[in-house]
């Protein structure tokens, strides 16, 4: 089920809100198991619910969806984040049976990735793509490599994931000052400034 509006942020509104909001509406609609007090899970529609989202904060707010209004869903194991990779290398000469693309998911899983390429000597084009999001990919790479349950890998969602990003959330959109600016002040120091866009 695609997302089409801007998902509303249900950490800071309320239930009336929240029920307004046509994308809240509609994922409560479409897992049919209501919401809040009222959430059925033996009603819901289906065993396991899969996002797929970049890793910004409409994802967020998605899993703050099922964190306070269907939590029983994380509870019982059935939620997971589908995960895009990060990098895409294209190998020159692949063996018979070998795919053309490689996809790694970590920054080390591409070095260890290219370090056995170098010790097999297996060659790939030094131009290897990032991902910053799925917006990126063209049309084919998500389903090759997000959707395809032979390929794609699943991240089971669960409370202490969404309590940390709700915390998380709390100290960077929260009414508090003081605490955002010691968080970004203290982070400061591991940015990688080769990594900003200007």
């Amino acid at each position: 089920m695609p997302i089409r509006g801007k998902i509303l942020n249900v950490q800071k509104s309320s239930v009336t809100d929240m029920l307004k909001n046509a994308e809240c509406g509609a994922i409560i609609q479409v897992i049919g198991a209501g919401s809040g007090r009222t959430f059925d899970l033996d009603a819901a529609r289906y065993g396991k619910i899969i996002m797929m989202t970049d890793a910004d904060v409409d994802g967020s707010h998605i899993r703050t969806l099922f964190h306070r209004y269907m939590r029983p869903m994380v509870e019982a194991g059935r939620v997971f984040a589908a995960v895009p990779p990060l990098h895409r290398v294209q190998l020159t000469q692949p063996k018979k049976g070998q795919d053309k693309y490689v996809y790694t998911y970590s920054d080390r899983e591409l070095r260890d990735e290219l370090l056995e390429f170098q010790s097999k000597n297996i060659r790939y084009k030094d131009s290897i793509q990032r991902y910053e999001g799925l917006g990126e990919m063209d049309a084919d790479q998500p389903a090759e490599t997000t959707m395809d349950p032979r390929h794609r890998t699943l991240r089971r969602i669960d409370l202490s994931d969404l309590e940390a990003a709700e915390g998380v959330f709390d100290l960077l959109m929260g009414n508090d000052v003081a605490p955002r600016n010691e968080f970004i002040t203290s982070s400061a120091a591991m940015l990688d400034r080769s990594r900003i866009d200007i």
